[in-house]
């Protein structure tokens, strides 16, 4: 199960994300972050309760990270160990901003 709680303050928008980002949830994301993303110039992703995260998951981030290079920044934080260990492994945290 995943749960996504979005709070937008004029061009800031953060997103809280706790549960399991995979296959079958990376579309409610993917979905969620479309409907928000426009005029948005700063994107934060909370991971602090975020358990999993899979190769969609992964996607749903890079595709995240490449509109908001046009647009603004990316910030990614409060990420557990399993998530960051997962983030080195696969070469995103040299892609994402990590905090």
């Amino acid at each position: 199960m995943l749960n996504i709680e979005k709070k937008q303050d004029g061009s800031n928008l953060d997103i809280k994300v706790s549960g399991k980002l995979n296959t079958t949830t990376s579309p409610e994301l993917e979905q969620s972050i479309n409907e928000s993303i426009d005029g948005v110039t700063a994107l934060t992703f909370d991971f602090a309760e975020l358990s999993y995260i899979s190769s969609a998951g992964l996607r749903v981030l890079l595709s995240a990270q490449k509109k908001m290079n046009k647009q603004g920044s990316m910030v990614v934080k409060n990420c557990t160990s399993e998530i960051l260990e997962i983030f080195e492994v696969t070469g995103f945290s040299d892609i994402l901003t990590i905090e």
